[in-house]
């Protein structure tokens, strides 16, 4: 009986000491979701007035016939950007955006086109490695706090990519977005080649005139690198802050589990020891009994 004690006994320090280590990482994750967030918003205005300046380019061209919005007949390659984590501790964050990368990956395949993946954090790097799977680029070490930078050097990568004569005819783009503090959700994007969709809709707000020098497509040439830039920081922002999120929401649950699983140990405990005490009790009563019976005995 006192093996058993001493056994829960370690378990109990065992739990309590992981139930720290996970409520310290749900403070640490909470307090970075508020700048996460703050840099997502601060990038919104950019991203917004870029696409509104393409957006007024190609409205006031008469024919847009540019490389990055020409969508070939027959394409045969598509790089694919999968934005993971370089940290676990984060739920099925990882998870559901490679399990959303190899149905995207099923879906070009089934319309004859081969997937190139370009990979982004060290989870979806190991994950492709670990199966033999060549990488057309891979990035890791800033997946919690991407910089303008590296959303550059991932789009020059694409880009070239994407201009090269046997390179790829599509770009896309599978990453977490961020809804709320409780809701993640996964999502799959095409960015190149730009879809040119003509609405008889007005927008919100009237699109700028512009006059071209020396010509709408080199102020497309300009632009548009631009335009994949910003989309590809939006998709790293979002998904900083989702995983973030994620692992707050994952520590919690972790700490709410071992806190219970300490009260369980806790109450085996306490059974056990009230065990030991009965049985101890009743050894103690009954040689009191035996010895009260010897002793009548010889009187």
């Amino acid at each position: 009986m006192g093996a058993q004690l001493r056994l829960l006994r370690r378990r109990i320090k065992s739990v309590r000491s992981t139930a720290k280590i996970t409520r310290a990482q749900e403070l640490i994750a909470s307090s970075r979701i508020v700048k996460a967030q703050q840099r997502m918003q601060a990038a919104v205005p950019y991203e917004r007035e870029i696409t509104r300046a393409v957006t007024g380019v190609v409205s006031n061209t008469s024919s847009v016939d540019h490389p990055l919005t020409v969508t070939k007949e027959q394409p045969t390659k598509a790089a694919v950007l999968i934005v993971t984590s370089d940290r676990g501790f984060c739920g099925g964050f990882n998870a559901n955006i490679l399990r959303e990368a190899e149905a995207l990956s099923t879906l070009l395949k089934g319309k004859g086109i081969t997937p190139v993946p370009f990979v982004v954090g060290r989870k979806g790097i190991g994950w492709h490695s670990f199966r033999g799977r060549e990488m057309g680029g891979k990035w890791d070490g800033f997946s919690d706090n991407p910089s303008y930078t590296h959303a550059k050097q991932i789009a020059d990568t694409l880009i070239e990519a994407f201009s090269a004569e046997d390179g790829v005819d599509e770009i896309h783009i599978v990453s977490t977005g961020f809804v709320s503090m409780l809701t993640q959700e996964v999502a799959v994007k095409r960015v190149l080649p730009l879809v040119v969709e003509e609405t008889p809709e007005k927008p919100d707000t009237p699109l700028p005139y512009f006059e071209f020098e020396p010509s709408a497509g080199a102020v497309l040439d300009s632009l548009l690198p631009r335009y994949v830039e910003s989309r590809i920081f939006s998709a790293l922002l979002q998904s900083a802050a989702s995983e973030h999120a994620s692992r707050r929401r994952a520590m919690k649950s972790a700490t709410d589990n071992a806190n219970e699983l300490i009260r369980v140990f806790t109450m085996q405990m306490n059974q056990a020891r009230q065990a030991e005490i009965t049985q101890e009790i009743s050894e103690i009563v009954g040689g009191a009994n035996a010895l009260a019976d010897a002793a009548a005995g010889k009187e």
